[in-house]
């Protein structure tokens, strides 16, 4: 089972990321899109694992306070595309304490530097630099949960299920 750890976008930021990806079609950028449904933040990407019930028990142990995301770039890792989000220590504080309560529990998983983003757009052979500029309305969206999800390929590309969420705890140090 391919699972990840991630925040789902909520549907106001949902459209400001299809307005990105619009103003990327209008200039004849191919690849392949990120459908709405799919949207979201990742905090740690397992990979292959067997026992979502333990992932599930090991996260919900993590505790947070609601706080405010903001999406106000976009940018390219070679030949994926994501818009940026504003720094926000809550958000890097989550993402570290989930990666350690994985690997407290030895639940392994991809250890890169966490980089916030919302990927966007994958196997596109453009340039940023390329293009005219792409104008990124800045976006908020208050995180007040994130989700194990589920990734499994379907006939028309990845299809992403939520298999719990984990609420924020108000009034309770993160």
């Amino acid at each position: 089972m391919r699972l990840f750890i991630a925040i789902p976008l909520k549907n106001e930021m949902k459209e400001r990321v299809k307005d990105v990806q619009v103003q990327l079609l209008r200039q004849h950028v191919h690849g392949n899109y990120t459908p709405s449904e799919n949207l979201h933040i990742t905090l740690a990407f397992i990979g292959e694992y067997g026992d979502p019930d333990q992932v599930l028990d090991v996260i919900e142990m993590v505790r947070f306070r609601p706080f405010t995301i903001t999406m106000d770039r976009l940018g390219q890792f070679d030949r994926l595309w994501w818009t940026g989000l504003s720094r926000c220590p809550e958000l890097d504080t989550l993402a570290h304490n989930v990666r350690y309560a994985l690997a407290e529990k030895g639940i392994p998983f991809d250890r890169k530097r966490f980089q916030p983003h919302i990927t966007i757009l994958r196997k596109s052979e453009y340039d940023l630099g390329d293009l005219k500029p792409v104008f990124v309305t800045p976006a908020s969206m208050w995180v007040d949960s994130f989700s194990l999800m589920q990734s499994t390929r379907g006939k028309n590309g990845m299809i992403y299920t939520e298999l719990g969420s984990v609420p924020a705890s108000e009034g309770v140090d993160p």
